[in-house]
Order: C-alpha cells, then structure tokens, then sequence
C-alpha cells in the first residue's frame, strides 16, 4: 500500500508532545509524495502543521481504528508502536479499570492502588483449568498456564514479575502463589499450601520497607521455587533471596521508613514478654526516626505484628526462637542509639553509663566494657606485631553501623533458612514452578552500588527475555510452515560484558577492593582508561571525575563512585564479631556458624601451605562477586524453565487510583521490554488470523462468485486482490499471517464496504419512502380537492339566500333601529336637562357653604395664634424666673456648705433629723397616694371626654350626611314620582300574575312532595342496607388484615424451614464427605498393614472396639465388594496412624451428635412457634386432658412390664444366681418362656394403645385449630398428616424418647402449619374476590360521579324551572337503578341460600353414612366369619409379596443385584424400580420371621453396597440416577408399608395386609433419605461435570448466525478455534439435557425430584456462562447478548416441550437474560440509567457495572459506555441492599425435598428374571 492510501484526508495519526508524550491528530487534507508538511487538526480543533524531514521522509504513526482499542493483547493492534501500546493501556486502565493487558507472552499489570474484587476463590474457581486466551488477562491466566504447561509437558516453569518500586511486584507474586494453593491440594497431613502463604508475612516484616515511592516496598529480591509431586500436589518449597538493602537498617531518607519489623516491634513494646526488651516508641530511636514518617496510613504496626508472630508459629518457628529473634532486633534498636564522643580528630570514646549500650550487651549476652572498647578501637596486625589503635567518631560510628547491618544480614539469612526448612518436603520433588520477585530497572539522581546490582540484574533478564520472544516467534513461522527471515533486535550483550567480563566494572572494582590503599577515585580512573576508548556502552560525564555511565537497554544511568568500594567490601571488624562469638546467648552463635567455618577453613588452608595466610576480609567473597554467582544460578535456573512473564507499572508517583501519567508510563514501558516485545512482533507478522475467522469477518469483501467450498483458496483469492503486495502477508497450515498496518487497511476497507451498503440501503429506502409519501399526497389533494369544490358551490348557494335574507333584515333593522334612537334621544334630552338644573343648584349651594366655612376658619386659625404668642411669652418669663432662683440657689449653697464644715453645726442639725425624716418620708407616702388617686381620675375623666368627643363628631357627621341626602332627594323627587307611578301600574299586573303563579305552584309542590317523600323512605332503606354493607366491608377489612399477618408468619415459618432443611442437607454432605475420607484412610492403613512384614502380631482392643462400634453405625466404613464381612485381625498395627484413626472416628461421631443436636434445637424452635400459634385453642382441653392421663397410665404400666420382663431375662441368663437356670423343654423353662411369650404380647398391645392414644392427641389438636377463628372454611384432612416415623433421629434420641413424644409434637406443628397454609389459601382467595367486587363498585362510583357532574354542568345553563325538572328526573332515574341492583342481589343471594340448603343436606346424609358404616362393618365381621375361614385354604395358594433367602445369603443378593448390575438392561426391560423391590421383598420376609438381626444386616448391607457403587461410578451418570431411584423407591416401600395412617391412605386394601408386622423402620426412613440426597448431590455434580465443558462453547462462543456477529482480531493469545463440524452448539447442549431427562424418567425418579434436578442443571448454565461472560471483554458486546437470548429461548422452549415450566428453571435464568438486556439497551441518557435500574434486579450493582466496563463495539457503528454514564448508574445503584461479590456461586446446590410418592404396584405381581441370578430366593 502507499503513503498516499493510509495517509489520506480524516486519517488520524499520532504527534510527539512534551506533556502527553502523543496527542492524537486527524489529517484535514491528502498527503501526496514530496510534500513536507502535513496540514493535521488535534482533538480540540486546534490546527497545527507538522513538518516532514525530506531526509529520511519519516511520516507520524499511524493510529489504530477505534474497534481496536481497548483489546485485551497488544500484538492484536494493526498498528504496533509506542503510541498505540500507550492509548491501548490508557483506555483499559483509565476507561474500563482494566489493570491487567496481554502483550504477547507478557502480562502488563499496572498499580490500581486501591482494593479491587477480582482475587476472591470464585475468580480463582472461574479461572481454573481455563486457556490462557479464553478469559480475560489476569495473573491468575498467567498461574493457570504455567501451573497447566508443568502438568501437561513435564517441565519446570518460571514466573519472572518485576517492575521498578511501586509497581505492585509483591502482591502480583503473592497472588499467583495463592493462585497454586488454591488449586493445588497438599500431599502431606499438614497443608504445605498454608505454609507457602505464611512466609509471605514474614518476609514483608523483615525485607520490605516504606520507600518515597512504596508503602510496602521490597528491598530484596527473592526466587520462590513451589515443589509439586508427581500428582501435581504442593509438596514444599524453598526460597532465594538477592541483594538485601542492608543500609536502610542504619539510614533512611527523609519520608522513609526502616523495615516494618522494627515499628512493629516497637508498637508490641507493651506486651508482657517484650518489656525485659527496654523499648519505647519509633520516634525514641535513632535508626526508626530519620525519616521523620513513622507511620504508615491504614497500617496497624501492633495488628501486623501479630500477624506476624502467627506466621512465625504456622511455619513451625518455636516460641523460643521467635523470642530470641525480637531479642535481636530490639539488641540493634539499642545499638543505634549508642552515642560516641569525640575525643580528638583520631580518637574517640563511649561512655561507661550509656544506657543503651548496657541493654544492648545484656540482650546480646556480651560484656559491656569489652564492646564499649573495641567500638572505639581497631586491631592493626602486622607480621611480627599486633597493634591496638583508637579510631575517630566518624570511623566508630561507620563501624557501629557496620555491625548493626552485619547482625541483620546474618538474622535474615538464618531466617530465610528456617523457612525453606519449615517448607522442605521428605518427599522427592517432580517438578516445581518458580515465582521471581525482582526490583526493575532503576534510576534516580544519585545512583550508587545497589542501584548498579539492580541494573545488571535486569540486563540479563531482558536478554533472556529478548531470547525467548524470538524464539517463541521462529517456532510458531517454522509450526506453520512460512518462509521467515532473521529478524534482527538489539542484543545486550556488549552491555553485559562490559559489567561482567574480565577486565569489566565489577572485575576492576574486585581488584580495586584487593588493593591496600583502594579509594573510589583510583577505581574510576581505572575504569576510564580501562573502558572508556574501548566499549561503546561506557562513557564519562564531563563534569565530574567521580562518576561514569552504562548504555543500559533501557536508558542511559549515570552511577556515582562514591561508596562502591565500602559496599562492595562490606567489612566488619573482626573483633566486634569476636566479642559477639562470646555471647551467653546460644542462639546468637547459630547467625555465625558459617563465619566460623570460613575462619577455620582459612586456617586449614595456611596450616597446609606452611606459611601464614591472607586474612579473612581478603578471603571473603565481595558482594559484587556473590551477586553475579547467584546471579548466574538465577539464569542457569531461569532457562531451565519455562518462563513466564509479569511486567508491573506504576501509573503514577503520587498513588492516585486510576490516574495514569503517561511521562512515567513510558519510561517504565522501555525499561520493562514491552516496547522491544511491540517491535520484534512488528518487525515480523504481528497479525494472526485463522481462515475461517478471516472468512467470517471479511466475508462482506467478497462476491457471491467468489466463495468457494475451499476457504482456504477464498481466502487466497480474497488477499491477491485486495493487497497487491505479497510480502504484506503469508499463507501458513492454519493462519493467515499479517504485517503491522494491514489489519487496519483490511478493517477501512470492511468499513468502507459497510459504509457504502449503508447508504445504498438508505437511499432505496429513501426514494421507497418519498414515492410513497408522494402517492399518498397525490391521493389526498384530489380528494380535497373535490371536497373543497362542493363545498365552495354550497357555500355560493348559501351566499346568495344569506344575501337576499339580509336585505330583508336590513329593512327592518334600519326602521327598528331609527326608531329606538328617537326614543333614546328624546329620554337622553330629558335627562341632560334634570341633571343639568340639579347641577346649577348644587353649585349655588355649594358656594354658600363655601364663603361660610371660610370664615370658621379665620377665626379658629386667629385664635391659634394669639394662644402660640401667649405660650411664648409664658415659657419666657418662667425661664428668667428659673435663672434668677439658681443663682440665689448657688448663694445659699456657699453659706450652708460653709456651715456644714462646723462640727458643731453638723451636731445641731443632726438633733431630732431622724424624726423629721420618718415625717417627711410619712408625708411624701401620702402624697403618692393621693396624686395616684388623682391620675386614676384624670384617665377616667379624658377616656369619658373622649367617648363624648367621638359622639359628637359621629351625630355631627350623620346629621351633615341626612342634610346632603335631604337635599338630594328632594331634587329628585319629580323623577321619583313619574317612576313610581309606572311601577304602580307594574305592580297591579305582577300581582295578578302572582296569583295565577300560586295556584299553580300549590298543586306542583303538592305533587312533588308526595314524590320526594317516597323517594326519601327509599334512600333511607338504601342508606341503612349500605351502612351494613360498609359495616362487613370493614370487618372483611379487619380480618384480611389479620390474615396477612397470619400468611407473613405463615410464609416465614416455611422460609425458616426451607432454611434448616438446606443447612441439614450441606452438614449432612460435610459428614459423609468426612465418612469417605475416613473410609479411604483406612483402606490405605489396612493396605499398609498387609504391605509391611513384622514378626510380632498385636490387636488393639481399643481400636478393635471401637471399629466394631463404628461398623455398627450408618456410616461403617465397610469394603465394597462384600461390606458387611467380618474385618479380620490384621498382622501388624501402625500404632500412631491407630490412634489418629481413633481420634478422627471420635471426631465423626462428635459432629454426627451434634448434627443431631442442631436438628432437635431446630425442632424444638419450631415446637415453640406451633404453641404460639396455638395460644386460641379452648374447646376440647377436658377431653385432651382425659386422654393424657390414660396414656401416662399406660406407660406407667408399660414401664412395669418391661422391669418384669427385663427381671424375668436376668433370672434366665445369670450364671451366678443361685438357682441354675432351667434346662430347655423342661417343664419350667416351658412355663417361662409361656409367660415370656404373654408379657411380650402385652407389651405390643400397650405400645399400640399408646400410639393410638398419641395420634388421637394430634388430632385433637389439629380439631382444635379448626374450630379455631384461625382454622374456618379449612377441610381438614388428617389422612395428609406424616407418620412421626419419617425423622431423623439419632439412637440417642431414640433410647430417651422411646416412644415418639417429641416428634408428636413436631407433627402437631407441621398439621398446625398445613392449616394455616391451607387457610391463607383460601383467605387470599377470597381477599381478592372482594378486593375485585371493592373496585367494581369504586368504577361504578367514578361513573356516578361523572355523569352527575355532567348533569350539574348542564342544569347550571337551564333557568330554575327547568333546573328543578331536570334534578327530579335525575333522581328518580337513580334511584329505579338502585332498586333493580338491589332486586338482583337479592336474587343471588336467594340463590346461594339455595345451595347452601343443597349442600347442607349432602353432608347430613354422608354423616349420617358414616355413622352407620362401624356398625354395619361389624355386623359384617360377625356375618363373614366363617367364609374367612373357609378362604383359607385358597389364601396360601396366593403369593404373599415375600422373597425368602437363607441367612448369610446377604452378600450374593447384593452383589448380584447391586454390585455387578448394570442399570441399561434393568431399565429397558423391567419395572422402574426392580432392584428396591426385591430388597424390600426380602425384607418382608425377614419380617414376617420376626428376625431382627437379619433385618438390619440386610438394610446395612444394602446401604453400604449403594455407597460403594456410588464411590466407584460417581461419574456415570446413569449409574448414579438408577440408584438415586431406586434409594428413593426403598425409602418410599418402607413408608408404604409401615403401617401408619398417613402413608397407608393410597394403599390398596391388599397393600395395607402387606405392612410390616414386627419391626418398626422409621429410622432406616430416614438414612435412606440422607443416601438419596447423597446420591442426589453426586448426580449433580456428575451432570456438571458433564456439562461443563459445553457450556461455554455452547451459550457464548457458538455464534448461530455466522458473519453477522462478526469477530474481533486477536493478539498472540487468542483461542484456537475449532473446526465447525466440532463446534458445541446449543443443540448438543440441550441434547445433553435430554438424554439426562430421558434417562431419569426410564430410571423411574420422581417428578418432582426431576424438577428440582433440572432447576439445578439451569442454575448451573446460568452461574457458569454469567461468570464467564463478566470475564470476558470480547464477549460483551450487543450482538453477543442476541445470541444469549436467542440461546436462553431455547433453553426455554426446551422447558416448555418437556412441560417443565413450572419448576423454577426458567426463573433461575434470570440474571444471564438481564445481563444479555443490558448488552443490547441503550445506555446514553439517565432515562437509560433509570430504565436499567428497573429491569436489572437480579444482578448485583458490581456485575452491572462490570458488564457496561467491559462493553465491547465489534462494528465500527456501535459506541463504548462513558464514563459519565457510569458515574450516574453507579450513584443510582448505592442505595441497593446486596451482596458486593461479583460472580455467582456456580457451588450452590438447592435444597432438595423428596416427596412421598406411593407405587401401585402389587408386590405378589413382581418376578425375579432370570438374568439376575436371583434363584436363591423364593417367592412365598
């Protein structure tokens, strides 16, 4: 293709940008060869130019369609290039919170940082033994591959996840080891699996550590190898670790934490045994506190650590140890708080007090002083001598330090050791999957030594990795047989050489190390003149001399030498460890037993040579050298394997959820390799596609001609005619394969074609529609026109009889209208001259009053001024009088105030001043008095002034308002006269004609009161019918409602019931479960006893004992074969596993007991919530009571006859009495064993009258209750009621309650129940007949009301007359239809008391029979007496429905019939249902010899044999449905035929003389019913196990309707399809589902156990195709959902043939049809929102937001869900109440009910066949 094609107008490509890195642009116009700019236009409209360098001619990428976007693998874009990778991330992580993407064989997670819902064990579940392309990416699909690929090939796998601090590297690793514990199960007792996963704890707390970057960041790397067994069972593991960080224990930098054991350490500092520990909080430390970030949000230090201890604990670590450890750690929190004084510049001290130095000798067993000094001191050895030498503060604080990380290194390593010790396994290894947990490529501002290891770590990863990939692809060109060229991509080997050749940087650091006086600086310049001219990946900065540069594949890193030799030396003075190695603490010596052999291993080296050594610092490996050994055995290891690749990125630095950076993200993509992976994919042919995926998306590209049946050869012509290029593509075996871009020119061209057919369809359309639209038009005018044309003709006529009727009109108007303006003018003129005289007199009036008033005024208003003047005046000579006072006031103030400063004076005037003053203030009292008096007066005198002031200006007013109205009406008085002459006149005719009026009106009320009268008597007989109506309205009212309340308790009783019964049903599989396991250890001991040869036998009468019990018991642990043999005594007994034995057999009975326990309590509950019920009951307590004072007494005596008889059996069988017991036949004995026989017979008829008497007790109570306010209109059925032998009670219950008073209880509750349910019925029955009458009548009403309203609008228009008429004939009409609704009520009543009478009479007579029937029934006994015995002959000519059989015949009946039958032949041939017969016919028989012994040998036998079988064909499903039905008809013949009422009412009377006679079965009832819902669960699980396979392929990826659902491209990893001639469709999915039916009806199960199975099997399509859907983005897309519904249809259909619609299937489908709904709703608006709200109830909110994420376009017309939209669905859903889990427990098992279903078969009916083998037995 050319440049011009791709790069045509509205193309969109992709730009550089500083921020973005790549901003999207669309072409505005072609671009064409030679044109040095291209005019592009960006997202927000901005035009911009880009610029062609006419060089090299390199035009922008290319972006992708939008139907590409978002695919869940990289390699599956056309395009594959930076920007691409990075949109497609973007889009998945921003836009659908997708973490995980394919590329290739890389999985690329990036950080959420927040919790998501996708690691839970459903997830796991649905993920499990899935393909790696089938699901979407996760790290679960990588785990799963290589868990599948080391069981499938034999081959050890790797998992290598990395990625830079931040990225989720841990927690990815930790998932995926819990992904192979959980789908694993341990071969050994304890789970190894649990172990595994408590490590992980551990070495958080000791290697990992809070970073800027990380809350949890690991600071070391570590290869987990998980060992597994030949069975692919976890067996062990072990653990290797690289490159701990040892300097964050002495410095961290600022926001920074150490490693989180020490913060937990300190926050557990209150704990009893830490305090001998002397520690404080982190701050109180100096190796906790520089980072000034002690603790971490959300993170409990305390909680942690004792997460922590338990991991220590599970892992097998002794509380000692553990102990020891912390001493340790807290030994080194001490230690970095020991402070060194500076002395001089060389010499340095500590003091003897310091504290902490004295704590960390005593926790470290060392003495103080000699620690003390040699922290300050150092050794000097030369070859004669040995000096000591004080060193300064900064060289004893380096060697303080050195010491603190030297201890921590050496506790990690032990700790490290005592993990894989804990996880090594006795077992041999068979393979193992290795987890690599490995620090990324790093660079930051300074980068030292550790940032150098890291950095060499991963260019030998990234060479492996480009290996492989090339690898993978050479085999997949070479599988599919296309030619291949090399492709060429960047090797990093000269890179690795450079670090790790000889002569390399860490060769020349070694060396550098070696040398005696070694600085940083000599080491760098050894490095430029050694490899700076030499190698092309080694460069020098140019401003520094202390620093050189590495061409990483990923970047360029400058490294700073600074540290490297003291790092890479990492030395310890030899006398500190010395000091250390005297430590009182034994424990301590084990962190330096390697020291130790090193040091002696160098002796021994010197001691053989002769001459002295190096020294130890000498001989010890650096670190670089121990990092590039361990290393190398990383990649041994590493290509050993199979790899498999996790790449984590982190989106951004600031740990915002779902906010990507896309600056860092790309960084991080070429530093991990993806980018290399895109480019070696690019650079051959990326694009993969099969041919009939090919054929199926482009078939819209071909003609019909051009398809041929060969799809492979249209598929060639298809390509040779659309891409000239041939080396755009190769044709391989099965795939087509494309170079980068031509998928992409495939998909413009498909969309083309679509786009074009779109607008050939629209236009046809179009022109169809406006033809139409035209026609109709064209009709519609000649139409009106002819309608508009006669009506212009008549509307002509019209004008002209109007015209000529006009002039008419006028004529009269005219004269009509001429006269009445005479009349009009003439009475206006009179008018105007009346008005006009009065106006002039008024004004002449007026005039007078006005001069008047004037002159009022002048006066009033002089006189107001003449009193202003005088107040004046007034005012002024009182104010001068004032003055004058004050100053003579001032004058005698002066002379008293002169006086008053005597003391004399002060003397006088104080004599007899206290009188006066009591007499002033006397008088001052009286005067308030008295001018209170006077100011009551004044008020009283002004508000009566007032009062007469208001009068008088009124009667002013009134008398002014009479003159003014005087002088009116006497102007008018002229006119008033004439008027009331004329009204006079009037008057005289009005009165005439009232008169006329009255008469009339007289006789017209007369009438009509008569009427109203009658029709008032009749609404009062209407009224008072109506009150008694609302009356029984509301009582009905009143009684629904204590109905509801009655049906609410009703309906939670069930639902509590319904409850119970699936939790017995899940323990009771829990218990049997635990029976098998039990049962298959101890066929493995009974082999291992038989395997081993001692010489000594020994038999355990513990166990002897105790298995004889347990073989007693139901759930015996018998051989299959033969299951009630003997065991024999084996030869050797493994007294351990005997014991453990013993403990489980006591731990199964334990929980069988308190099975039981649980089941009594919950009977028991239910006993209390009958007896609330029953709280009504009155009538018949005397009688009940009579009736429990006869049963005591018969169990009184009862219990006396069974301690004579128990007396009687001891005097027999006591050998030491001192009589012997009397010989057989003798006299005596005859005599005993006669009375023996008698006490027996009463002991059966006493039993029988109490059983009698019980259930006559129930009945009572069920009488009572439908006596009862509760219980009317109930027909009460006792023949329904259950027989209290169908329980399940243990044989503890059975001894302490003997006779069943418990369970007569229970059956009272469950008849109270039946009642009331029975009762709602009908009460809802009714409540809703008369909740349908109410709204009859409330329409009716509605009607009325209408239809008067309309009536009074009308009558409102009519004059009063008229209105009246009408009003009366209204009411009458009403009320004629009252009376005839009223008549025919009347009518149906009459006629339901006819029929009630009817019925009455019925019932009299049938009492009246049934009355008579016990007398007639004994005449007849009396009467037919001797023709029974004359039949008795003929009787015994009969068969009796027996089979007899010799004892010990037992185990050739159930082999034959058990054992080696198979179901097909029994089936086809015979009854439904024969096995259970014969059985039940056997036990007949040893019913009938009344031999209790053979009865349950038989019944434990055949229990047993059915288990076996089971065990061994679990998995056939017909096996198992033929003894599910058969379990079940046993269970039924043993109720049949027990001889209780209640299962007894069906029989025939030749069935009820079939009863078992002896022996009452009730308990064997219901373990036969516990085995049939074992066998029920296995059959459920065999038809999932079936059915699943199917499932999948059949409901999701099957598409119907091929091409027009179309598929996507796919990446590297999509899923293989099948040819079409295997494609599972729904057809074999439903066919499967048939021949499980057909088989299940000829098996002869019941049908309603059918139902529910077939519920069951629809529950489990449902959950299975749901989740895998929520998991599947490429199947989330509209047409999808189509096909889901068209499937579920189906699935519906196939119910509806079957006649299965009712038994809750189709409603267990539920949630899959609204999630296939919600795929095909719009979803744009909030109505859309709101809608699905609505429809979606059985979804959960997560699942509904997962599937519009997960939305999918398959076509280019369709639009992903946004954002928005999202938002407010997701704000709609939060106020639902539901689970928060995503999938559907595809586990869950219904709880199954197996009713009682009575078999008409006539036993003595039944023959054995031959071909059963059966001739032993014998038919009686």
């Amino acid at each position: 293709m050319a440049a011009s094609e791709l790069y045509a107008k509205h193309a969109r490509v992709w730009l550089p940008d500083a921020g973005e890195v790549w901003r999207s642009a669309e072409l505005t116009k072609d671009y064409t060869p030679g044109d040095l700019k291209l005019a592009l236009q960006l997202e927000d409209g901005t035009e911009v130019e880009h610029k062609i360098d006419p060089k090299t001619n390199n035009l922008p990428p290319l972006r992708n369609p939008n139907i590409l976007v978002g695919e869940n693998d990289l390699t599956a874009l056309s395009y594959l290039h930076e920007p691409a990778v990075l949109h497609n991330l973007r889009v998945r992580f921003v836009d659908s919170k997708l973490i995980y993407t394919y590329c290739g064989i890389v999985l690329v997670a990036i950080n959420p940082y927040e919790s998501l819902p996708i690691y839970e064990a459903d997830i796991i579940n649905a993920y499990s033994g899935q393909n790696m392309g089938d699901m979407d990416p996760h790290i679960f699909a990588v785990a799963e591959e290589a868990y599948k690929q080391m069981a499938r090939d034999e081959r050890n796998q790797s998992i290598i996840v990395s990625g830079e601090s931040g990225a989720g590297k841990t927690v990815s690793a930790k998932y995926a080891m819990r992904y192979f514990a959980m789908v694993s199960c341990s071969s050994g007792e304890a789970n190894i699996e649990e172990r595994v996963l408590a490590s992980n704890p551990i070495m958080e707390a000791l290697g990992n550590a809070k970073t800027t970057r990380n809350d949890n960041s690991s600071r070391f790397g570590k290869y987990i190898e998980i060992g597994f067994d030949k069975k692919h069972r976890i067996i062990g593991a072990n653990m290797r670790t690289y490159l701990l960080e040892k300097s964050r224990v002495v410095f961290q930098a600022q926001e920074e934490r150490n490693y989180h054991i020490f913060y937990q350490l300190c926050a557990s500092a209150h704990l009893p045994e830490f305090k001998a520990f002397q520690l404080g909080c982190a701050d109180d430390f100096h190796c906790t506190n520089q980072g000034q970030s002690p603790v971490i949000e959300g993170v409990d230090d305390a909680k942690e650590m004792s997460k922590t201890r338990k991991a220590f604990s599970r892992l097998g670590i002794s509380e000692s140890d553990q102990m020891a450890i912390y001493q340790i750690l807290a030994a080194i929190l001490h230690l970095s708080n020991v402070e060194v004084k500076d002395q001089s510049a060389d010499k340095s001290s500590i003091l003897p007090n310091n504290v902490h130095l004295m704590v960390f000798c005593e926790l470290m067993g060392v003495p103080c002083e000699e620690m003390a000094h040699w922290l300050c001191h150092r050794k000097l050895k030369t070859t004669t001598e040995t000096y000591v030498k004080s060193v300064s503060k900064m060289n004893a604080v380096n060697g303080r330090d050195a010491l603190a990380k030297h201890i921590y290194a050496r506790l990690f390593s032990w700790i490290v050791g005592s993990i894989n010790n804990a996880l090594k396994s006795a077992a041999n290894q068979h393979s193992f999957i290795g987890v690599l947990d490995i620090y990324g490529f790093e660079t930051f501002d300074i980068n030292s030594f550790e940032q150098f290891c890291i950095n060499y770590a991963n260019e030998k990863l990234q060479q492996q990795f480009n290996l492989h990939v090339f690898k993978l692809e050479q085999e997949e060109y070479m599988k599919e047989e296309i030619p291949w060229t090399l492709i060429d991509f960047e090797d990093n080997q000269p890179c690795i050489d450079l670090i790790e050749a000889k002569l390399g940087v860490l060769d020349l650091l070694d060396e550098e190390c070696k040398m005696p006086k070694g600085s940083d600086d000599s080491w760098a310049q050894k490095l430029y003149n050694t490899l700076l001219k030499q190698n092309a990946h080694f460069n020098k900065p140019r401003l520094s001399n202390r620093a050189f540069i590495i061409l990483h594949f990923a970047d360029k890193v400058e490294y700073q030498c600074e540290g490297f030799l003291e790092k890479n030396k990492d030395t310890v003075n030899e006398e500190h460890l010395n000091v250390l190695k005297k430590s009182q603490v034994d424990w301590l010596l084990k962190l330096f037993v390697d020291d130790d052999k090193a040091t002696r291993l160098t002796n021994k080296r010197s001691s053989v040579t002769g001459r002295a050594g190096p020294s130890q610092r000498d001989n010890k490996k650096t670190v670089g050298l121990q990092f590039r050994q361990s290393l190398h055995l990383l990649m041994e290891t590493l290509n050993a394997t199979t790899p498999h690749y996790v790449r984590c990125i982190k989106p951004n630095d600031d740990k915002s959820p779902f906010i990507m950076d896309p600056v860092r993200a790309v960084q991080q993509l070429r530093a991990c390799g993806i980018l290399e992976t895109i480019r070696i994919s690019a650079a051959g042919f990326p694009s993969r596609w099969t041919y009939q995926e090919f054929f199926s998306r482009y078939r819209v590209l071909m003609k019909q001609k051009d398809v041929l049946s060969d799809r492979k050869q249209t598929c060639r012509n298809l390509l040779e005619k659309l891409i000239k290029d041939q080396d755009k593509y190769q044709f391989g075996k099965n795939k087509i394969f494309f170079r980068a871009g031509q998928v992409a020119y495939l998909e413009k061209l498909r969309s083309d074609k679509l786009r074009n057919a779109c607008v050939r369809i629209q236009k046809t359309i179009r022109c169809w529609l406006a033809r139409k639209k035209y026609l109709r038009m064209k009709r519609s005018a000649i139409s009106i026109q002819r309608h508009v044309r006669g009506h212009q003709a008549r509307c002509y006529v019209k004008f002209l009889r109007r015209t000529r009727a006009a002039v008419v009109i006028q004529r009269n108007v005219r004269m009509w209208a001429t006269r009445r303006r005479y009349q009009q003018q003439r009475s206006a003129a009179i008018t105007i001259q009346c008005f006009l005289r009065a106006y002039m007199a008024r004004k002449q009036y007026y005039k007078l009053m006005y001069e008047q008033k004037a002159v009022i005024i002048q006066k009033w208003m002089k006189g107001w001024l003449v009193r202003q003047r005088y107040r004046r005046t007034l005012a002024a000579i009182v104010l001068l009088q004032s003055c004058v006072r004050r100053m003579r006031a001032k004058n005698e103030l002066k002379k008293l105030k002169v006086e008053a400063r005597s003391v004399e004076r002060i003397k006088k005037l104080n004599i007899g001043m206290e009188n006066k003053i009591m007499q002033l203030q006397h008088k001052i009292n009286e005067q308030h008095k008295e001018n209170r008096e006077l100011s009551e007066r004044l008020t009283v005198m002004q508000k009566t002034q007032t009062t007469e002031r208001e009068k008088q200006s009124r009667e002013i007013e009134h008398l002014r308002r009479s003159e003014q109205d005087a002088k009116s009406k006497a102007a008018a008085l002229p006119s008033l006269l004439e008027q009331l002459s004329f009204l006079q006149h009037e008057l005289e005719n009005t009165r005439r004609e009232k008169k006329d009026l009255e008469v009339h009106t007289k006789v017209y009320k007369e009438q009509t009161q008569q009427v109203v009268e009658d029709l008032n008597m009749k609404n009062t007989l209407l009224n008072s019918e109506k009150d008694e109506l609302n009356q029984i309205i509301l009582e009905q009212a009143s009684q629904l409602t204590e109905i509801k309340t009655n049906v609410e308790n009703a309906e939670q009783l069930e639902k509590d019931l319904t409850e119970e019964r699936s939790r017995y049903q899940s323990l009771l599989s829990e218990h049997l479960d635990l029976e098998e396991r039990h049962r298959d250890l101890t066929e493995e001991m009974n082999i291992t006893i038989s395997s081993s040869k001692l010489i000594h036998t020994r038999t355990d009468s513990n166990y002897s004992s105790n298995s004889s019990g347990f073989s007693q018991s139901l759930g015996s642990a018998e051989g299959e074969d033969s299951p009630f043999k003997p065991e024999e005594t084996p030869a050797a007994v493994d007294l351990p596993v005997l014991l453990k034995l013993q403990r489980r057999v006591t731990e199964l009975e334990q929980e069988k007991h308190s099975l039981w326990q649980q089941l009594d309590k919950g009977e028991e509950y239910q006993q209390e919530k009958a007896k609330e019920v029953e709280e009504q009951r009155t009538v018949g307590r005397a009688e009940l009571d009579l009736e429990t004072l006869k049963r005591q007494e018969l169990e009184s005596e009862n219990k006396k006859l069974k301690q004579d008889l128990n007396e009687l059996r001891k005097s027999l069988t006591n050998e030491n009495s001192d009589l012997a017991p009397p010989a057989a036949g003798s006299l005596s004995y005859n005599i005993l064993l006669d009375q023996l026989t008698s006490s027996n017979e009463e002991l059966e008829m006493r039993k029988e009258e109490v059983l009698l008497l019980r259930s006559h007790m129930v009945r009572q109570e069920a009488l009572k209750h439908k006596d009862s306010a509760l219980g009317e209109g109930v027909n009460l059925d006792l023949n329904d009621i259950p027989s209290f032998q169908d329980v399940d009670r243990s044989t503890d219950i059975h001894t302490l309650n003997e006779d069943g008073e418990l369970w007569l209880a229970y059956e009272g509750l469950k008849e109270t129940n039946r009642i009331l349910e029975c009762q709602m019925q009908l009460q809802h029955r009714g409540h809703n007949e008369e909740n349908r009458k109410l709204q009859e009548e409330v329409n009716k009403l509605k009607v009325e009301k209408e239809q008067q309203q309309r009536l009074l609008a009308q009558s409102l228009l009519l004059p009063e007359d008229a209105r009246i008429d009408a009003s009366l004939k209204h009411e009458i009409t009403r009320l004629t239809g009252e009376n005839l609704e009223l008549m025919k009520k009347q009518e149906q009543q009459n006629h339901t008391m006819r029929q009630l009478k009817r019925d009455l009479k019925f019932y009299i007579k049938k009492v009246e029979d049934c009355e008579a029937s016990p007398q007639q029934k004994s005449k007849t006994s009396v009467m037919m007496a001797p023709v029974r015995a004359v039949n008795i002959t003929r009787k015994e000519k009969e068969y009796r429905g027996m089979l007899e059989y010799r004892a010990g015949d037992e185990s050739r009946l159930l082999k034959n019939l058990v054992s080696d039958l198979k179901p097909r032949g029994v089936a086809v041939n015979f009854i439904p249902g024969l096995p259970a017969y014969i059985i039940f016919m056997c036990v007949r028989y040893a019913d009938n010899v009344n031999d209790d012994q053979r009865v349950s040998t038989l019944l434990n036998s055949t229990i047993s044999s059915i288990k076996g079988v089971i065990k061994r064909k679990g998995h056939d499903f017909e096996r198992v449905s033929f003894w599910l039905a058969n379990t079940c008809r046993l269970m039924h013949c043993l109720k049949q035929y027990s001889g209780d009422e209640v299962f007894t009412t069906h029989n025939t009377p030749k069935q009820n003389e079939q009863c078992l006679a002896n022996f009452e079965l009730s308990e064997y009832q219901q373990v036969f019913g516990d085995l049939a819902i074992q066998i029920y669960r296995q059959l459920i699980k065999c038809t999932e196990n079936n059915m699943q396979p199917m499932i999948v392929a059949s409901m999701l990826e099957h598409e119907t309707i091929q091409g027009i659902l179309g598929s996507k491209p796919t990446g590297l990893r999509k899923r293989s399809s099948s040819s079409p001639e295997a494609a599972v469709t729904v057809e074999v999915l439903l066919q499967c589902l048939g021949l499980f039916y057909t088989t299940m009806l000829q098996h002869g199960i019941d049908l309603e156990l059918i139902k529910q199975l077939v519920k069951q099997q629809f529950y489990i399509i449902c959950a299975v195709t749901l989740n895998n859907l929520l998991l599947r983005k490429e199947m989330c897309s509209w047409s999808k959902g189509l096909q889901i519904r068209y499937n579920v249809w189906q699935l519906e259909e196939w119910l509806a043939e079957r006649e299965l619609a009712d038994c809750g299937a189709k409603e267990t489908l539920e949630p899959l049809v609204q999630a296939a709904q919600l795929l095909q709703i719009k979803k744009k608006t909030e109505e859309d929102a709101q809608a699905i709200c609505h429809m979606c109830t059985a979804l959960t909110t997560a699942q509904i937001v997962k599937l519009l994420t997960l939305y999918t376009p398959v076509i280019e017309f369709e639009e992903r869900v946004s954002t928005t939209f999202l938002t407010t669905l997701t704000n709609l859903l939060k106020d639902r109440d539901e689970s928060s889990t995503l999938m559907m427990d595809a586990k869950k098992i219904f709880s199954v009910t197996l009713p009682f279903t009575p078999s008409s078969v006539a036993l003595e009916t039944i023959q054995i066949p031959a071909s059963l083998n059966l001739g032993f037995l014998a038919r009686i």
